[in-house]
């Protein structure tokens, strides 16, 4: 869901072709008149905002030149774009298309502030069926009209150091435990070099991983009524098997407990100091612009324990686009939802944004490596869950990622987490949302 190198994008720079009130001019009939101008909200998907503007300005102004319809773009940040998008909720004033993470949907659909794609407005962009199952499974609740549709698609993968891993004699890990032991044999403090590098102070790394890993063992994070269900042992023992990278099997430098976004984690694997790091396929940018040649490393799955329950090795992760329902332009809105969903407009942004097709049938095109592209794109179709589907689902990655912050805190100085440690702050959290909810 969130780019790693957004994570890292320095707010500062906010970029703002519009002003940040919805679009009220033209006329609503999405039609080609002069005047109609939609205003567009778009999440940090390249290497600083500014990048984005670069990369968006051409294609919008190709669907200016094809209808007749101007976009004001305005690129924010991850570190505000969630808490813009809950103020426009509450205020009205949003603009008329946003992105958003798409794991927030379920809980985005339940302000009833967006646009359900409906039969006719899921028609209108061109029908549910373009789309990979999974990606549009994300767009809401089971079994509702979604309120969002996949943009760019993202998986996580683990990523290794082909040298490092040749000259230990090392082939890449299909197992968990294989992945732990070739970590061990490639950590030497004295040399400051780490078989891993984690985001362990990044509260949304730590509960994409706390997902993944009890998804791996069969577990459930809310039960078919929406309550959540933190403290199950499938879940409390996937996250313990997570902190112990640094606890107990000690192939992660205590100080990633600072860590606060994924491109820390991404840049020591760049700069050689770690072997191997769990990121999305958008790392391949930041790899690159610190100086790591493409084919001097792999990527293969986020590796399951042998005999795991299931093979899940990433969530269903990317951005999704959401019409605001209050928008005065809605036909212009879902012209240009069709537009930038479509075979073309995919293909032009997928390489500068490290983005997976949403669309069935297309083909990567973030990188020039075939079979790092076909790695990627089997995870995302065939190995990816998307997370809890449930209103609550803000609420869930907030109090787990960031129990789990203060849990990777305490291992880092000095401090033992048990499994019962893990189910005290599960149950804390789990608290937290159930009386909120």
């Amino acid at each position: 869901m969130r780019s790693l190198v957004a994570a890292a994008a320095v707010s500062a720079l906010g970029i703002s072709l519009a002003a940040c009130g919805g679009s009220d001019s033209g006329d609503s009939s999405g039609g080609s008149g002069g005047d109609q101008t939609l205003t567009y909200w778009a999440s940090n998907q390249g290497t600083s905002l500014d990048n984005d503007k670069e990369v968006l300005t051409p294609v919008l102004q190709k669907f200016t030149a094809d209808t007749g319809i101007k976009v004001n773009l305005e690129v924010i940040g991850w570190n505000d774009l969630q808490t813009r998008i809950q103020t426009a909720t509450t205020s009205g004033q949003g603009p008329d298309v946003v992105n958003i993470g798409n794991t927030w949907a379920a809980s985005l659909q339940a302000t009833n502030a967006f646009l359900p794609f409906d039969g006719d407005a899921m028609t209108a962009i061109g029908g549910k069926d373009k789309f990979v199952p999974t990606a549009l499974a994300t767009g809401g609740k089971e079994g509702t009209d979604p309120t969002s549709v996949p943009l760019y698609g993202l998986a996580y993968g683990l990523y290794y150091n082909k040298a490092m891993f040749a000259a230990a004699g090392l082939q890449p890990p299909k197992t968990w435990e294989e992945m732990v032991s070739a970590a061990q044999k490639l950590t030497d403090p004295a040399k400051k070099t780490w078989g891993m590098a984690l985001a362990a102070g990044s509260y949304t790394e730590n509960v994409h991983f706390a997902f993944i890993n009890a998804a791996q063992n069969g577990a459930d994070w809310f039960d078919k009524d929406g309550k959540p269900t933190f403290t199950g042992d499938g879940n409390v023992q996937g996250v313990l098997r997570y902190l112990d990278l640094m606890q107990k099997d000690k192939v992660a430098n205590p100080s990633n407990a600072q860590y606060d976004n994924g491109t820390k984690s991404v840049n020591d694997f760049a700069t050689k100091k770690v072997a191997m790091v769990i990121n999305q396929n958008n790392a391949d940018s930041s790899i690159v612009a610190n100086g790591m040649k493409a084919g001097e490393y792999g990527v293969v799955p986020f590796p399951a324990p042998a005999g795991a329950a299931q093979q899940v090795a990433s969530h269903v992760a990317g951005i999704n686009l959401s019409i605001f329902k209050n928008t005065k332009n809605k036909d212009a809105a879902l012209k240009f939802v069709k537009y930038m969903t479509d075979a073309t407009t995919q293909t032009t942004l997928g390489k500068p944004f490290s983005s997976l097709p949403v669309l069935k049938d297309a083909k990567p095109v973030f990188t020039t490596d075939a079979t790092e592209a076909a790695t990627f794109q089997d995870i995302y179709n065939t190995k990816s869950k998307p997370l809890p589907l449930v209103p609550a689902e803000d609420q869930f990655e907030s109090t787990v990622g960031k129990a789990m912050n203060g849990l990777f805190a305490k291992i880092a100085t000095g401090g033992t987490v048990s499994a019962d440690d893990v189910k005290a702050a599960l149950k804390t959290a789990e608290d937290q949302v159930a009386a909120s909810s």
